[in-house]
């Protein structure tokens, strides 16, 4: 390092005896010094401060964030106000509750004679929706080539309501 060797010169000088020039010397050196460590404490503080600005810019930003988010909660409470969702709430358990006594009676806290009851009414509601066509008054041919006969016809028939029923 030059500090280094400008000590050694300076040992030199006082060996020759020259005590002035060695003493400028020292002086000279410790100003270096002197100037190294203020140069280093001046950059030290100048990474101090950038990490400073950058912690700065980070809480910025977070700022930011929240303030864009505080601006969105507020826009969406001028939408939806404590009352609506207070009634929201109520329909929605409302719902719950309708659909529970729903389920209730369809898992069979039905009597075997309400469920009696229950098909003699769909029965008879079939019954009434079920229009069959008039029967014709007229005696039906006996056989046509291709065509079914009578009895043929008959069974068809009866197998066609049994179904329906």
């Amino acid at each position: 390092m030059n500090l280094e060797r400008e000590r050694a010169l300076a040992r030199q000088l006082l060996k020759e005896g020259k005590k002035e020039k060695a003493m400028l010397l020292l002086k000279k050196k410790r100003y270096q010094e002197q100037l190294l460590d203020k140069t280093e404490n001046q950059i030290s503080n100048l990474e101090r401060m950038v990490q400073d600005i950058e912690f700065t810019q980070i809480e910025m930003k977070v700022i930011e964030g929240l303030k864009i988010g505080n601006e969105c909660l507020n826009k969406m409470h001028q939408v939806m106000s404590i009352e609506e969702v207070e009634r929201i709430i109520g329909e929605t358990q409302d719902a719950v509750e309708y659909q529970r006594q729903i389920d209730e009676i369809l898992a069979g806290s039905l009597t075997e004679e309400d469920e009696d009851a229950i098909l003699e009414e769909l029965n008879a509601i079939t019954q009434e929706q079920m229009e069959l066509p008039e029967v014709p008054s007229e005696p039906l041919p006996e056989k046509i080539p291709g065509m079914l006969s009578l009895y043929a016809l008959q069974l068809w028939l009866l197998v066609l309501l049994s179904s329906m029923q």
